[in-house]
């Protein structure tokens, strides 16, 4: 089966949607199936990545200030895909994409969307809550109704879709790397180099935007520190907001590491933290807290994202959108120590496994697949016409009138 993956919004910094896409082109490719993805960037490209998954790149216009955000024309997509030959189109863009459902469907060709994020929580970040509402319904609806699947990794990103009714929604929880993050990565030097002599180190590892409520650990730290708590507070991510929370941070024992691109040295830190904070309150999977839940490390979540109900009570806390509800919990995580939460953070984790999200996957493009394939062969033999055999009531009907005729004095 050739899967061809399409993903805006994907690049060096992209964090878990990047990581999604890979994870999965990467599993489908170790399982005997033909991968392409395209994606937008700087300039075109094409290589064979070493997973075997042929990555095509097309010229993009860049979205925010970190670069790596850009997206296609979707014009330039719809020329490229005739060329690929596609069994199964799998799109992880509901925006700018949304319209390579029904250029799939009218050729013939599967196709699934995975909502990577809250359309509803997105425009409400803007617009008041019953425009959101009334806005997302419709677009949702809509792409329900142009892709053959449409996929969500928890209940909480399907509920969106469930108040639409829409009928061909499944959840397919992602996974998480379990051999690079694992709580032995716990590193005494790490943790000196970036806590120096502080006794307690938090990690914030997310994205520097308005959605990702980035300044809470902010607030956590400084809340700390005015309680005597010898704090220190890791930043790891790039966005928008950076300058910003430089400003909010001055002063107080917080360092900014920028997107750490050595996954080694990411899962160190993590495994090496009393506490990860993961304040976004529109998670719908939360990659950055599952990497820590599977470094051994406890979480601090907004009770307002899917996150609430990973965190269960042995392994983190939810708390409500505020610094003073962030701080509470993790006055309590604190309370009760990190290493309390390894073995059952962990094991958490081991409940979500890349292995079983690209199986769940790969069923559901064989199904679509399949499907669209058994309708394109429909429609191309056309209509069959049954005539009704002899002595049957269409028959009789039909014959009556001539019956009728040829009785003697008619």
């Amino acid at each position: 089966m050739h899967i061809v993956q399409l993903a805006n919004f994907y690049g060096p910094r992209s964090g878990g949607l990047r990581t999604a896409v890979d994870q999965l082109g990467a599993g489908y490719v170790a399982r005997g199936h033909r991968v392409t993805l395209v994606v937008a960037g700087i300039r075109a490209e094409s290589e064979t990545l070493a997973t075997g998954v042929h990555r095509i790149v097309v010229p993009g216009r860049r979205f925010f200030a970190v670069e790596g955000y850009r997206a296609a024309n979707p014009v330039v997509i719809r020329r490229l895909l005739p060329r690929l030959g596609a069994d199964s189109l799998e799109v992880s863009d509901r925006l700018t994409l949304r319209g390579m459902g029904p250029w799939a469907k009218a050729r013939g060709v599967g196709s699934i969307m995975i909502s990577h994020e809250r359309l509803d929580r997105m425009i409400e970040l803007g617009a008041p809550a019953a425009v959101a509402r009334w806005a997302s319904d419709v677009a949702n609806l809509g792409t329900a109704r142009s892709y053959d699947t449409v996929v969500c990794t928890t209940a909480f990103a399907g509920e969106e879709f469930a108040r639409v009714q829409a009928p061909n929604v499944e959840t397919v929880p992602l996974g998480v790397d379990l051999h690079t993050f694992r709580p032995d990565r716990k590193d005494p030097a790490a943790r000196t180099r970036w806590a120096g002599d502080a006794d307690v180190l938090l990690v914030q590892s997310c994205r520097l935007s308005m959605e990702k409520q980035p300044a809470r650990g902010i607030e956590v730290v400084r809340a700390l520190v005015a309680d005597g708590v010898r704090a220190h507070l890791v930043i790891a991510g790039d966005g928008a907001m950076a300058e910003e929370l430089r400003r909010q941070a001055a002063g107080l024992p917080v360092t900014f590491a920028g997107h750490v691109t050595d996954r080694a040295e990411l899962a160190a830190l993590l495994a090496s933290a009393d506490m990860a904070v993961c304040p976004g309150p529109h998670e719908t999977f939360g990659l950055s807290a599952m990497e820590a839940l599977a470094s051994g490390t406890p979480i601090l979540v907004s009770r307002n994202s899917a996150l609430a109900d990973v965190a269960l009570p042995d392994c983190g806390l939810p708390a409500a959108d505020t610094g003073s509800a962030f701080t509470a919990a993790a006055r309590a995580i604190l309370h009760r120590g990190a290493d309390a939460f390894r073995e059952s953070t962990r094991a958490r984790a081991e409940e979500f496994t890349w292995d079983r999200a690209v199986e769940r996957m790969l069923e559901l493009h064989v199904a679509t697949g399949e499907r669209r394939r058994f309708l394109r062969r429909r429609d191309a033999a056309g209509p069959i016409l049954l005539r009704p055999r002899a002595g049957t009531r269409a028959d009789q009907h039909r014959t009556a009138p001539r019956a009728a005729a040829s009785r003697p004095g008619s």
